[in-house]
């Protein structure tokens, strides 16, 4: 087993135009985007674009930017991280007055100058694609850290770029082992508190247009709210990972999402249902697979998503490899990884993330509210400024013309979840019931016989979907959905009404691969369960030929 699911239970736009920035004090505390500062890689033009296409897009004075030459390479060695992006960056904070200090005339053994600090002004500080992901360990530059010295695992300083530069206004910490994050589960911090970190977050993905679509689902989101369900892979190679994603998805239920959680092990297989994914938390796999690694799958506006693996930002420059980059690829708003091996107590807590994000914060300062150690392995991807639940229900709820009528299902499902929650069963089956009648649809019909299904009523559920009109081909977000109500329809004793979905499912010209398997072993099923061998024996040999491809997302 991996060495994440062990427990460490046992733990107590030219260069450095920041400097012609207005004095911290000058602008507007109450305005996080103005105290943002952008890092970007200036030898690298689509870093720079990427730089001041996110501060014009979210309002950060261009002045904000800091644009230092450095390497394209997504790993480099301490003095190089040092020399080009550690000391010149503090340099300019400094220079700008984001980070109050005075200057003495000593370095430590890796060159960092020791300011005397006292203070810090930026919100957040952004990295754009370009600027380089990690560090690799370097033995010359290794020296115990006296409570780690017991810990082989910990005797590294290998780490993430983004976690070291948390740590710009802390003078001369030791780079080996990991240090704890003051942050970290603190509801409200003190200045003291929060005064030492610098909350970091990288907006980085396989290609520059991933990097830029952060920001513009963040946007997209911030204007309509969240809307879609939430998935939760449950099983995993420790109980405490299991534990923190059971609390995830608890609280994911008490807001209302309609969603499903996985029990069994291993990942969410290929053939699972998972449409309008907005809430994603899993693990325990080595790189993205399952549903989203479907041909064509995209992530709504306004995902967040967190896969628990060692390895999963091991790169950002992949679709396939790992899980930070895919799931960028694939139009996530926000996700976390680890560059190395951190341990699984010292990654992200998605149930506290989730618990901020709920709460009002902003992803920059949500991810540091759940992230225990800096000067370790975990990255944040995304817009540190996106706030998810910033548009509340009640609002989503008046602005229901404005949606199409899909996503207009999983508002209103969200509403009837709460009406239960609420003791208020019957107005939950009146105001779905209600809906179905003037916008007929596979998700809301789908949510509406699973109620009745729940309420020990099968053939009410039946009756429900019969009454949903078929399209002549499923639109590939409505796949998963039309799967599971051609199952509950065979199941129900209503396999003809079954059989003519899974053909409008088969005509969807995105059913490729695994998925187009699973769906024809269903539908094979169902033809004979509706007496059409005919349609039975032209859909086995065409089986026989779809599991004989390779597969199309990149794995054998």
């Amino acid at each position: 087993m991996p060495s994440l699911g062990r427990s460490l239970a046992a733990l107590g736009l030219g260069v450095g135009p920041l400097a012609a920035a207005p004095p911290p004090a000058a602008v507007d505390c109450a305005d996080p985007a103005a105290r943002v500062v952008i890092l970007a890689n200036a030898s690298e033009p689509e870093s720079m674009r990427l730089a001041g296409d996110y501060a014009g897009r979210r309002g950060v004075p261009p002045a904000n930017v800091v644009a230092l030459p450095m390497s394209a390479e997504e790993t480099i060695g301490w003095p190089e991280f040092i020399a080009t992006i550690y000391q010149p960056l503090q340099d300019r904070l400094v220079a700008g007055g984001w980070i109050e200090a005075f200057v003495t005339s000593l370095t430590d053994n890796l060159g960092r100058k020791r300011y005397g600090i006292s203070g810090l002004n930026l919100s957040y500080l952004v990295v754009c694609r370009g600027v380089p992901l990690k560090i690799r360990h370097e033995a010359a530059f290794f020296v115990d850290e006296p409570r780690l010295v017991d810990r082989a695992e910990f005797r590294t300083n290998q780490g993430a770029v983004d976690s070291e530069l948390t740590l710009l206004a802390r003078s001369s910490y030791n780079i080996n082992g990991w240090v704890p994050n003051p942050l970290f589960g603190v509801e409200r911090p003190s200045p003291l508190e929060h005064a030492p970190v610098v909350k970091v977050s990288r907006l980085d993905g396989p290609t520059d247009r991933d990097a830029l679509r952060l920001v513009d689902q963040a946007l997209e989101a911030e204007r309509a709210g969240l809307i879609g369900r939430y998935y939760v892979d449950l099983r995993g190679p420790h109980p405490d990972g299991e534990r923190w994603l059971g609390q995830a998805a608890a609280q994911l239920a008490d807001l209302g999402f309609d969603g499903d959680i996985h029990r069994t092990g291993g990942t969410l297989p290929a053939g699972a249902r998972f449409d309008a994914p907005v809430l994603y938390f899993g693990w325990y796999a080595d790189s993205l697979n399952g549903p989203m690694a479907r041909r064509g799958f995209e992530f709504p506006p306004g995902a967040v998503a967190l896969h628990i693996h060692s390895f999963s930002a091991r790169t950002l420059r992949s679709a396939t490899e790992g899980w930070c980059g895919p799931l960028v690829a694939r139009g996530v708003t926000a996700t976390f990884g680890n560059v190395f091996e951190p341990f699984l107590e010292l990654t992200l807590r998605p149930d506290l993330l989730l618990h901020a994000l709920r709460e009002g914060k902003t992803l920059g300062d949500a991810a540091f509210y759940a992230e225990p150690a800096l000067s370790w392995q975990c990255i944040v991807v995304g817009d540190p400024l996106y706030r998810p639940f910033a548009v509340p229900l009640r609002e989503q709820l008046t602005r229901l013309a404005d949606l199409p009528a899909t996503r207009t299902a999983y508002v209103l499902l969200r509403q009837a979840h709460l009406l239960d929650k609420a003791g208020k069963p019957d107005e939950a089956e009146r105001l779905l019931r209600n809906a179905l009648k003037t916008r007929p649809g596979l998700v809301l019909g789908l949510g509406l016989a699973r109620r009745r299904i729940t309420a020990g009523d099968p053939t009410g559920a039946v009756r429900v979907l019969l009454t949903i009109p078929l399209p002549e081909a499923c639109p590939a977000d409505e796949l998963p959905v039309a799967q599971e109500a051609a199952r509950l329809l065979r199941e129900g004793g209503a396999a003809p009404k079954a059989l003519a979905l899974f053909q409008a499912m088969l005509r969807c010209a995105a059913l490729g691969g695994d998925w187009r398997a699973v769906v024809l072993r269903d539908a094979i099923g169902t033809a004979t369960a509706a007496g059409d061998q005919e349609q039975a024996s032209a859909w086995e040999r065409e089986l026989s030929t779809v599991t004989t491809e390779p597969r199309r997302d990149g794995k054998q």
